[in-house]
């Protein structure tokens, strides 16, 4: 089984793919024998995710974060004394505009008072200036080095796909530049953590990861029920995320199947497994099935077919640190399903429903019926990801949806993922 992905650094003048990374074809266990060489051995603190030398060297520690729903009391290496920002204008570039970055985040920056978006680089100049023209930025640039090296340019939004966030991350952080970037955080765990410790290197920066959405209004509601025990001890755990949108083998290619620009990402698994590791800490164990039942699809991009080796359907049994077992079904080819997607959590005490469709709740103790759950009074949180990353520039507020060493988490349980179900075999996390 193969898997392409991209050459991790060197030299980069637009977004567009290089012709070296859409040539470049290594099989998966090569590329799985490489990786494990790189990584490190022994124990791990249980919230540490253990470190690696990245493709470009360097090692360090600890962590970022997000806020907006109560942020953590928890000290920070950045203060006002330090990046008195909470009066100054503060100037954000856009690399890579993509779906997200038009619906959401320049949007979102633009509603906020003293925020510029000043400059948008995109794959290609024609398409920038369309951003450019529909959202009034006043700066096109033809390449990322344009932002980086500009001094007027506080913070950067990385909207590309997956392929480029650890490049055009690094990048950034070591230019002196704040980064939030777009999830899933890399294509692998090697490139996600060269992203941690470049972000270490600059404890005075932010570093935030665009967080799973689906669970912002519950997700501390769920935190404190399981924090207090209040469905005894967590046994199992069901997610299911399915979808058709695989069914239609005519379909054009999607990016996310394409194996260069996502690497180890799978469908929707990395979302839910972000949020399964949100409410109940990490995971120890995978043990995988998959399929891709369309094994390629038209390339818009080349006109060519292009060989599918994501997969379509995926069956994951977890272990989790806290001694639970967590079972994923996660589908592309699934129509009408008779179960809603969602997650549910089955404890000695009360078992906890949660509903993606309109992120709700119902909590049954045990012996009685689901009953609907209200969030905790003041926690139910929406999306403000954009002023959440404004306000740790200016306040020096730790981030918490998402930082970076949560991000490498959840890359390590998506590769080890991929590894088990290629491999036909359990995988440590801890090996990853």
């Amino acid at each position: 089984m193969r898997l392409v992905l991209p050459v991790p650094f060197g030299p980069v003048t637009t977004l567009m793919p290089r012709s070296s990374e859409v040539s470049s074809r290594r099989n998966v266990r090569t590329f799985v024998s490489a990786r494990r060489a790189m990584c490190m051995t022994g124990s791990r603190p249980p919230r540490l995710s253990p470190l690696a030398p990245s493709p470009s060297g360097a090692a360090v520690d600890d962590r970022a974060g997000y806020g907006g729903h109560g942020r953590r009391a928890r000290p920070c290496a950045r203060g006002r004394e330090e990046h008195p920002m909470s009066d100054q204008p503060i100037r954000v570039g856009l690399i890579g505009a993509g779906a997200n970055t038009r619906l959401l985040h320049i949007p979102g920056f633009q509603a906020i008072d003293g925020v510029e978006v000043v400059a948008v680089c995109n794959r290609s100049m024609e398409s920038g200036q369309r951003v450019a023209d529909e959202f009034g930025i006043p700066r096109v640039a033809t390449d990322p080095d344009e932002i980086y090296a500009d001094e007027d340019i506080d913070a950067v939004c990385i909207g590309t796909w997956p392929y480029r966030h650890s490049e055009f991350t690094v990048r950034g952080l070591n230019a002196g530049k704040h980064v939030l970037c777009e999830a899933r955080m890399a294509t692998d765990v090697a490139r996600a953590r060269a992203m941690l410790i470049a972000s270490q290197a600059r404890p005075d920066l932010v570093a935030q990861l665009v967080p799973a959405p689906w669970d912002l209004r519950s997700w501390r509601t769920v935190r404190r029920l399981i924090d207090e025990d209040a469905l005894g001890e967590v046994r199992e755990v069901y997610v299911t995320r399915t979808n058709p949108g695989a069914l239609n083998p005519r379909r054009p290619l999607h990016w996310r199947e394409h194996g260069e620009y996502s690497g180890f990402n799978t469908m929707e698994f990395g979302i839910v497994a972000e949020i399964v590791q949100r409410w109940l800490g990490p995971t120890e164990r995978v043990l995988a099935d998959a399929a891709t039942f369309t094994t390629s699809r038209r390339d818009e991009e080349t006109g060519e077919d292009y060989p599918i080796e994501i997969p379509d359907s995926l069956g994951v049994f977890a272990r989790l640190a806290n001694g639970a077992r967590a079972t994923y079904l996660v589908s592309a080819v699934a129509d009408a399903p008779r179960v809603p997607n969602g997650i549910a959590i089955h404890g000695t005490d009360a078992t906890l429903h949660w509903w993606a469709d309109g992120d709700r709740l119902e909590l049954a103790p045990r012996g009685e019926e689901p009953r609907p759950l209200d969030p905790d009074p003041g926690t139910a949180g929406s999306w403000r990801v954009e002023a959440d990353f404004i306000d740790s520039i200016r306040d020096g507020a730790p981030v918490e949806l998402t930082s970076f060493e949560d991000g490498v988490q959840y890359m390590q349980v998506i590769e080890a993922t991929w590894r088990s179900w290629s491999e036909g075999r359990p995988v440590d996390i801890a090996s990853v």
